[in-house]
């Protein structure tokens, strides 16, 4: 086989693009089945440690797994019920909602009267046409909500099956990953793994304690202002600040609206939005260098068009998905010579610069060195 590196850069271009092409579609037709499986990936990666340290304690393969897997889902079944019964307290209140909405609604067509001169009738005109194009939509928004059910049901179904099954076979999966990309470099394919692994650990485990961390300063700055739902919001504000960017736009101009229709006072709705500013600056200065890391370094663009185009394939699963996947694709397109430009389009190297600049990345940066440098000691002695 030829070197890559003497083949011509249009026909690398190309191959890489219809790769991407190709992989994108795939994506697309077979999200269904694909999706969970991604979830379960990331899901065994996050419960291989606990397994590891079970079967230290003696408890054998198979019953590490379950218990591990029986722990975790009862966790997020608990998230879920609680989610749930925040919701339906939500919609307890939604037909004292709407009356506010209606009053909301009139103050509005008045404002627009007053100062655009556009009389009742044409608003109301606009509004049902709007209605009706929404009636229109119904059948196929219905078919929409069932496909997604079925989606639910499957991750139901599948994600603790295939995640039992890669936990079980993980050595195999391993070996049969260094076997067939062994004409590289066996190291450099191990590495690849390894490093893989460690990336999507700490980037999960770092988002879900700053999942709780934002959860709460929500919740109590929600508390403090005195709204309604306010650990409904809390909660649904934290979740969707998973999303990079476009989470906490939705989650601001969601929880603008909910206050503006259950409070008296329209200042309150100003003052969520400052709260969840506020904490959004907390999260993006300190919480996640301290907790994620600095491992995953993207480019602000790659990370948006990362979230846009996952979603455009896969959904919410695939915006939830995009980061860790693009942190994983950067860390293979570095070690591979000809991919290596488009690790430089995705990567961010203004991170180091900042993290100078900034006095808390700084000594946050200096902490988690000195830590890692007692950490690879210390497992030198062990070796020894």
């Amino acid at each position: 086989m030829s070197d890559p590196q003497e083949s011509p850069f249009f026909l690398r271009f190309g191959l890489t693009i219809i790769s991407i092409a190709v992989l994108a579609a795939g994506i697309y037709l077979a999200k269904g089945i694909i999706m969970p499986f991604f979830f379960a990936i990331l899901l065994a990666t996050l419960l291989l440690p606990i397994t590891k340290f079970l079967k230290r304690l003696g408890v054998g393969k198979i019953p590490s797994i379950v218990l591990s897997l029986l722990v975790s889902l009862s966790i997020l079944g608990i998230v879920v019920y609680f989610f749930s019964t925040q919701i339906a307290n939500f919609l307890a209140d939604f037909p004292a909602m709407e009356k506010r909405f209606n009053q909301l609604l009139w103050s509005a067509h008045q404002w627009v009267f007053e100062n655009f001169n556009i009389g009742m009738r044409a608003q109301k005109e606009y509004l049902s046409d709007t209605a009706e194009k929404m009636k229109t939509q119904s059948p196929q928004l219905i078919g929409r909500t069932f496909v997604t059910l079925t989606e639910v049901i499957s991750y139901v179904i599948f994600l603790p099956i295939y995640t039992f099954l890669i936990l079980y076979h993980k050595d195999m999966i391993k070996r049969f990953m260094i076997e067939i990309f062994k004409d590289g470099n066996k190291e450099k394919v191990s590495d690849v793994l390894h490093e893989s692994q460690v990336i999507s650990q700490q980037y999960i485990t770092g988002l879900l304690i700053e999942l709780c961390i934002v959860f709460a300063l929500n919740t109590v700055g929600f508390f403090i202002l005195g709204i309604k739902y306010a650990v409904f919001l809390a909660l649904l504000s934290a979740i969707l600040n998973i999303v990079p960017y476009i989470g906490m736009l939705i989650a601001n101009i969601f929880c603008m609206i909910v206050t503006l229709m259950s409070s008296q006072n329209p200042v309150d709705a100003i003052w969520v939005v400052a709260i969840l500013s506020g904490v959004q600056l907390i999260d993006n200065n300190i919480l996640m260098p301290l907790i994620v890391g600095n491992k995953v370094k993207l480019n602000a663009l790659a990370i948006i068009l990362g979230v846009v185009i996952s979603g455009a394939l896969a959904g919410i699963a695939g915006m939830f998905l995009a980061i860790p996947a693009l942190a994983v694709m950067k860390l293979i397109f570095e070690r591979v010579d000809h991919l290596k430009p488009w690790a430089l389009l995705i990567g961010d190297e203004t991170t180091a610069e900042e993290d100078r600049k900034n006095p808390v990345r700084r000594a946050i940066s200096r902490a988690k060195e000195r830590s890692r440098q007692r950490h690879n000691k210390q497992k030198e002695l062990h070796n020894k």
